[in-house]
């Protein structure tokens, strides 16, 4: 088993500027660094700086979006920043915010990557813990369910398995990815959300993602994406391996294990995560001089 990394932050603060796909409110995201043992937190500015942990056990079910909520305060579709922070092995880090809702962009988790490289990674002297996956767990029916398995290389990898029928033009995609900051930042950072025209009209008639284009989320009818290109020929299998590894997260520690996915979603993700922090053994290590 390989030694357990250091933690990790960044080195100044970054922001960026949107708005929220659900609500259509603008939203200011700063990220600024933060000390060995943090982990994620979210700050929400607008509200005193009441402080939101990123953690599993903060997690509120609401539809097609990750929740995170303590006391008074919550956040909403925090999976693509989540996603971008542990995709590049950033540990440590406060998320300033002035509204509730992350700001959207292109639907991926790419503007976040940028300015977090933008800001500039460096190294604590504090290890990190890390969770490994010593049993197979797995959770969901037979037509959706997420699998943990061990590892057979000392790393985290993923598998997801999208189904929307043979008559459809997203189809059947498959992706399987061990993830690693290159393989994350090369491969699944740029994947985009996506909904199928029928849902997209829906939500718009329910008075939600009224703001957002064709530009920021791919919409797909029965020939492809509407007035859009895919980045990736199977881009929507990777954005569903985005949002695992966004979901995973929550687990606060590095995984070491294969996941397997099919059909599933944020709350299965969610039930996987709390169930392996019961079942697993979560390593520690003892803080390493600077």
């Amino acid at each position: 088993m390989h030694a357990l990394r250091n933690q990790r932050t960044i080195a100044r603060p970054v922001s960026v500027f949107g708005f929220g796909f659900w609500s259509g409110r603008d939203v200011r995201l700063e990220f600024r660094p933060a000390p060995a043992d943090t982990g994620i937190v979210f700050v929400r500015s607008d509200l005193g700086a009441a402080r939101i942990k990123a953690a599993v056990s903060n997690r509120i079910e609401t539809p097609r979006r990750t929740t995170l909520t303590s006391g008074r305060a919550s956040v909403e579709m925090v999976e693509h920043v989540m996603a971008a922070l542990y995709g590049l092995q950033i540990d440590n880090c406060e998320v300033w915010v002035d509204e509730a809702e992350m700001p959207g962009f292109d639907g991926s988790s790419q503007p976040f990557v940028e300015a977090l490289k933008e800001g500039g990674i460096c190294e604590q002297s504090v290890p990190k813990a890390r969770l490994v996956v010593r049993n197979i767990t797995r959770l969901g029916t037979d037509d959706a369910w997420v699998e943990a398995r061990p590892s057979t290389n000392g790393a985290l990898s993923v598998k997801f398995r999208l189904d929307y029928g043979a008559n459809n033009a997203i189809g059947r995609q498959t992706l399987q990815l061990a993830v690693t900051p290159e393989s994350f930042e090369r491969e699944l950072a740029p994947s985009r959300t996506f909904v199928l025209q029928e849902e997209a009209e829906w939500l718009v008639s329910k008075g939600l993602g009224r703001r957002a284009t064709y530009q920021n989320v791919l919409v797909f009818d029965k020939d492809g994406p509407l007035e859009n290109e895919l980045r990736y020929r199977d881009e929507c299998v990777r954005h569903k391996a985005l949002d695992l590894v966004g979901d995973l997260a929550l687990a606060g520690c590095d995984l070491v294990g294969h996941f397997i996915a099919h059909r599933s979603g944020h709350r299965l993700n969610a039930e996987l995560v709390r169930a392996l922090l019961i079942e697993e053994e979560i390593v520690e290590g003892r803080r390493r001089s600077a």
